[in-house]
């Protein structure tokens, strides 16, 4: 393993939050014991505008989601990008790519298949939290 850095995806960061005993929550907590999550300007910037959606509402409140983003924020270790990639069919997907290679991360955690496609990317692992937590 590189240096216990690990990007997770949006969707994997909300149901995460959501949904207490999900497979996603199980990967963000192993995460948390055995390294750190990376973030970007970028991808915290997504983060924060989707996991505001009003559609959030009937699962947690307001005020909960931004404890859970300012948490997010203090825990996470942000790099600077250093590289654009394009290579993704999902050009929103790219910045988990560029974040992956600019913060030379051990893993990137998602459930998007334009991302999953891509496995391996540059020889960093691309996982979904299933197969993240059973070769992690």
């Amino acid at each position: 393993m590189k240096n216990n850095l690990f990007v997770i995806d949006t969707n994997t960061l909300i149901s995460s939050s959501l949904f207490a005993n999900s497979v996603p929550r199980k990967a963000v907590s192993k995460v948390n014991e055995t390294g750190k999550i990376s973030a970007s300007i970028d991808t915290y910037s997504e983060f924060f505008e989707v996991f505001l959606r009003p559609k959030f509402d009937k699962y947690i409140s307001i005020e909960t989601r931004l404890g859970i983003l300012i948490d997010f924020k203090q825990l996470a270790l942000f790099s600077e990008i250093s590289e654009t990639i394009i290579d993704c069919r999902d050009p929103k997907d790219n910045k988990f790519l560029e974040l992956a290679v600019s913060g030379d991360t051990s893993c990137i955690i998602t459930g998007d298949k334009d991302l999953l496609a891509l496995h391996p990317f540059r020889g960093i692992p691309i996982l979904n939290a299933n197969e993240f937590l059973n070769n992690f």
